[in-house]
């Protein structure tokens, strides 16, 4: 299994509960966006954040030991990753008037 696969897999388990809370959240708001907007987006700045650290502690190896390229194109997969489980995950934040 690849690395980033590894590190998201790591990131849902360590943070099950919260994640499938957003899960049922985001999979609502894509049916309802407007009702659930605040919702998912409070909820979703936690998600994000979670996410971050673990794109943090994928990529930090590689990028102190001078492979910042790959660590970039590492964070991309994960993200990617990430987007694959939860399609709306760009959409936390904004306002849907």
């Amino acid at each position: 299994m690849s690395k980033y696969k590894q590190y998201f897999e790591l990131m849902l388990n360590d943070h099950k509960k919260a994640f499938e809370s957003f899960k049922n959240t985001h999979d609502h708001y894509t049916l309802e966006p407007q009702k659930y907007q605040k919702q998912f987006n409070d909820e979703g700045q936690k998600i994000l954040d979670i996410v971050q650290e673990y794109e943090n502690r994928l990529c930090s190896k590689s990028e102190s030991s001078g492979y910042g390229r790959y660590s970039s194109n590492l964070a991309d997969k994960f993200r990617e990753q990430v987007k694959l489980y939860l399609p709306k995950v760009n959409s936390i934040g904004l306002q849907i008037d």
